[in-house]
């Protein structure tokens, strides 16, 4: 036992910090403040919207008309906080859900044998753990666009990882720098890149090539960043970020690896099958969370009752692991008052359509970058894929005809302003549950992952200038 834990710590010297950084909360309703203001001083305004072949809704090119201000009240911005804890409902309830069968899963004892059965074999070898993980997440992310289905595995790599000498850090950011990396330079997603070019009249997952190699240097970028911090972790606990709230964490430290029983192989067996399952049904049955949060009930219940557990302890458990994790789910519902108050004081598309002047008035070698700075921005106000796929390459791709720039750079743009960001974005619903669910501060992940931002802005920039010059 570390004995520096234990020391009694003299009252004289503890000393309150001058400054506090404020509670995700906190931060989230001042973005709520910030919003309702800027209604007063930006005119409401709306694009014309039709649906395509496919069912898209998507903007009317040229059709963008003010109409009659809708500004914040002081009341409106207190409605905004239910409404969007009701818009995000499917998301917190499926936080809950998650959190609650795998409590049950983990009071089983059976992951954390399984956890420290891997740990054991790979002794001293720990360090390849990351990029077999982080490119298995990356593969998800640039195929089928894994972004809810990271949530589940959160539960069971950051053990894995804590058990291996790295921290919680390390082992969010394998499933979401992963995932999320391999989202943002996407080969074959078809939410993306795929909405995205149907709209801009391309042939579907066309300019694979140059994606492709975009997503090797892009997720191989990620992977080297996420394993120089879990190097650092490995060599000095005391440096990680996470190193307080880990100590918290209920993760034993066992030395003799104990034989696993046949009554852990097949709770361990039901939880492999229910993650085959979720990834089968997200890909063959257009499955969403309220299918996968009835899948993990399912597992929930199977696993208590081959661990022996009472229908009491099964639900004392649930419960448990809901207790856990409310805070983080509510932190989603903050997140979508931000979108409540951007979307009744309509000023999201008159957002849209300044931006899209702007870029239309830059010198021509400019203009691609501007395209990826104007998606950058709006992914904070619209994180959803598809939805500002929908909503901006009705009007980027005939822009890039006027202004000499390739339909396929105008998607590269796109794909990379949205994806960066969702990472970060306090209104994207999957990245806020994800880290919910891992029990990672929103503004510890900040801390950690800024400069990764930047290098992957960089990168963004660079795939654009690229595309821009040399490919189409």
């Amino acid at each position: 036992m570390n004995t520096q834990e234990v020391e009694p710590i003299n009252s004289n010297q503890e000393k309150k910090p001058k400054f506090q950084f404020p509670h995700v909360f906190i931060i989230l309703f001042g973005l709520m403040v910030i919003m309702g203001i800027a209604s007063y001083f930006i005119p409401a305004g709306e694009f014309e919207r039709t649906t395509d072949e496919d069912g898209t809704t998507v903007v009317v090119e040229g059709t963008y008309h003010q109409v009659e201000s809708n500004p914040t009240g002081f009341f409106d911005l207190f409605l905004a906080l239910p409404e969007g804890m009701s818009q995000a409902a499917g998301i917190i309830f499926f936080i809950l859900i998650v959190g609650g069968s795998f409590s049950i899963l983990i009071e089983t004892k059976a992951l954390d044998e399984l956890i420290s059965s891997i740990s054991l074999k790979m002794s001293n070898k720990e360090i390849y753990m990351i990029p077999a993980v982080m490119l298995l997440f990356a593969l998800g992310g640039a195929t089928f666009g894994m972004a809810e289905e990271t949530i589940p595995f959160m539960l069971v790599i950051i053990p894995l990882a804590i058990r291996m000498g790295f921290d919680s850090m390390v082992g969010a950011a394998m499933v979401l720098v992963g995932a999320f990396s391999g989202f943002t330079a996407a080969f074959l997603n078809p939410f993306t890149v795929g909405v995205a070019q149907t709209i801009a009249e391309l042939p579907m997952f066309s300019g694979l090539g140059f994606r492709i190699a975009m997503w090797v240097v892009f997720v191989g970028v990620s992977i080297a960043y996420v394993m120089f911090y879990a190097r650092k972790v490995k060599k000095n606990p005391e440096k990680s970020l996470m190193y307080k709230e880990d100590q918290k964490r209920q993760i034993s430290e066992k030395v003799d690896q104990e034989p696993i029983t046949v009554r852990q192989i097949l709770i361990i067996t039901v939880l492999i099958a229910t993650l085959i399952g979720l990834a089968l049904g997200v890909i063959f049955l257009d499955w969403y969370i309220q299918e996968i949060a009835a899948l993990f009930i399912i597992m929930g219940i199977v696993v208590g009752l081959i661990g022996k557990m009472r229908l009491n302890q099964l639900a004392e458990n649930f419960v448990k692991g809901c207790e856990g994790i409310v805070l983080g789910a509510l932190v989603v519902g903050f997140a979508y008052g931000i979108l409540v108050v951007l979307q009744d004081s309509r000023t999201i598309d008159t957002i849209l359509y300044s931006l899209s002047n702007m870029v239309s008035g830059l010198p021509a070698g400019m203009t691609a970058i501007g395209m990826f700075v104007t998606q950058s921005v709006l992914n904070f106000i619209v994180p959803s894929g598809s939805g500002q796929a929908a909503l901006t390459m009705p009007i980027m791709a005939p822009l890039a005809d006027l202004v000499d720039v390739s339909r396929q750079t105008a998607v590269i743009a796109f794909q990379m302003g949205d994806g960066i960001s969702n990472i970060i974005t306090p209104t994207s619903g999957a990245f806020m549950a994800a880290l919910a669910v891992s029990r990672v501060p929103w503004v510890k992940w900040l801390k950690w992952i800024w400069p990764l931002i930047l290098i992957q802005y960089a990168l963004g920039a660079l795939f654009v200038t690229i595309a821009h010059l040399f490919v189409w």
